[in-house]
């Protein structure tokens, strides 16, 4: 079976890393047809739009996307090009793993993380919704709904009893806005109750930062509002080396879209340095979700050897390879 797969390179270092991840997904042995589009800071500001039409098109077509790195232009009122693909593509969970890389060197390095982070991607605060009262007093509307966060739970669950996975955390601030985030626990709570085999439990968000820092390997899987989302998945990724090691997906009812989820770095852009780890673990997600299971598995193991030789690792991770010789590297093992 042959994959219909739109490609994005992005700009900075996105197109670096994005031909070495259509490498190596090609030495996978998955047949993939790839439909390359341009998103970048250039392409935007050149037709206004913050996804190009063509780029609109070829996901409404193929309704699955690798995305790298684009960089959003400051000024204009352009709207991020990732909350412009979520909101266009209902793309309303964003999914992110959180895994410890063998000999990456960490505050952390003594523990073996392997967390999942399910973040609401559509509402909340992120709603956008703002008015000024009057001059210098600003509302912000928080917008919780039972369909979001019924569906975002769902898909936590789904996914943790898919993958043999054991236990799933919600984590709110009803204590204090116990209307918003009340309800929010009384979906993901409806829903638990579905999945008993699945331990299920819930924490404050102030509480949940500070576990996630001293005790990061009590969690499985996290599912949270958008806001929260946001910031500790991040959070998390610091915990493991970074934005650049760790993998992202948005993912709707009918389109998906795998990306990197580090920055464009220009500055080092076309040096042939950049780590391209993120968006390799992006396409192993996206091998997941075409149900290839054997070659995502086999890609997971290959990146996780390479850092395990620690021989062709790129500067941002203690090493000295380029982009090229560490996807040779995967590559090699995979064979």
């Amino acid at each position: 079976m042959t994959h219909n797969i739109v490609l994005i390179p992005g700009d900075g270092i996105g197109p670096e890393v994005a031909e070495a991840a259509q490498r190596v997904l090609g030495a996978t042995g998955v047949r993939i047809d790839w439909d390359r589009v341009e998103c970048s800071e250039k392409v935007i500001r050149e037709t206004g739009e913050s996804i190009p039409t063509p780029v609109v098109k070829a996901i409404e077509r193929h309704k699955l996307a690798l995305k790298g790195p684009v960089t959003t232009p400051i000024g204009g009122g352009y709207q991020s090009v990732n909350v412009a693909l979520r909101k266009k593509f209902d793309l309303y969970s964003n999914v992110r793993p959180v895994k410890t890389m063998p000999n990456l060197i960490t505050r952390f390095s003594d523990v073996s993380l392997d967390m999942v982070i399910f973040r609401e991607n559509t509402e909340d605060l992120y709603s956008g919704i703002e008015h000024e009262v009057v001059n210098d007093v600003v509302t912000s509307l928080k917008v919780i709904t039972r369909r979001a966060s019924l569906r975002i739970a769902e898909a936590a669950f789904t996914y943790t009893h898919r993958f043999g996975r054991k236990k799933v955390t919600s984590v709110h601030k009803a204590n204090i806005m116990k209307l918003a985030d009340g309800l929010f626990l009384r979906c993901c709570r409806e829903v638990a109750a579905h999945y008993p085999e699945i331990k299920y439990n819930e924490l404050i968000v102030d509480n949940a930062a500070m576990q996630l820092v001293a005790k990061p390997e009590q969690f499985d899987v996290l599912l949270m509002p958008n806001l929260y989302g946001d910031i500790m998945s991040d959070l998390a990724a610091g915990l493991v080396g970074g934005l650049g090691v760790v993998p992202g997906a948005n993912i709707g009812d009918h389109h998906a879209v795998f990306e990197a989820v580090h920055g464009s770095a220009p500055d080092i852009a076309g040096r042939g340095i950049a780590n391209p780890t993120a968006l390799l673990l992006s396409s192993v997600m996206m091998l997941r979700h075409l149900l290839e299971l054997s070659a995502a598995d086999r890609l997971q193991n290959a990146i996780e050897m390479v850092y395990k030789d620690a021989k062709f690792l790129t500067a941002d991770v203690g090493g000295n390879a380029t982009t090229n010789q560490f996807a040779d590297a995967v590559i090699s093992h995979l064979a």
